[in-house]
């Protein structure tokens, strides 16, 4: 799991800086990222200047622009729009969300919520990795079926 809060730039930084990076690469078990361990999956990031990612999922993760308040803070349902294994059951359910940064993705999107009339990229998976835009740590019953999900899939113990 690579748990997330902070910003994208520190959280490459203290993965390299901790010898990380390349463990993560030849990893073949699935990896879940939460927030912005999910951000960090991406190809590059812009908060806080322009940052490489990991490069598992081709995208940016870049400012939210909506014409609402940011960051995006508290409940929020998930339109689950590619079933799979790990947001199996919990489809509409209510998700905690804090950021003020988005993944912009097109083709590894599982989920999308909305906020401000602004669809964002909530939940993606490509191959053994898979990212939540939410925190399922408080996020209640939803978040403690997604962790047993993501325990549930096969290669992860």
């Amino acid at each position: 799991m690579l748990p997330g809060v902070g910003s994208f730039n520190d959280a490459m930084q203290e993965l390299e800086n901790d010898g990380f990076i390349e463990a993560l690469k030849v990893n073949t078990k699935p990896i879940l990222g939460i927030c912005l361990g999910m951000q960090i999956l991406s190809t590059i990031g812009f908060e806080y200047g322009k940052t490489k990612g990991l490069n598992f999922i081709t995208a940016e993760v870049k400012a939210m622009l909506v014409d609402a308040k940011v960051p995006h803070v508290g409940f929020n349902t998930i339109d689950v729009i590619q079933s799979n294994e790990i947001l199996k059951g919990l489809e509409n359910e209510e998700f905690y969300f804090m950021h003020s940064y988005e993944m912009v993705n097109y083709t590894d999107i599982i989920s999308l919520t909305t906020y401000a009339n602004h669809s964002f990229v909530s939940a993606i998976k490509k191959d053994n990795i898979y990212g939540v835009q939410f925190h399922p740590e408080k996020s209640r019953e939803a978040g403690i079926k997604l962790f047993k999900n993501f325990v549930n899939l096969e290669g992860v113990q």
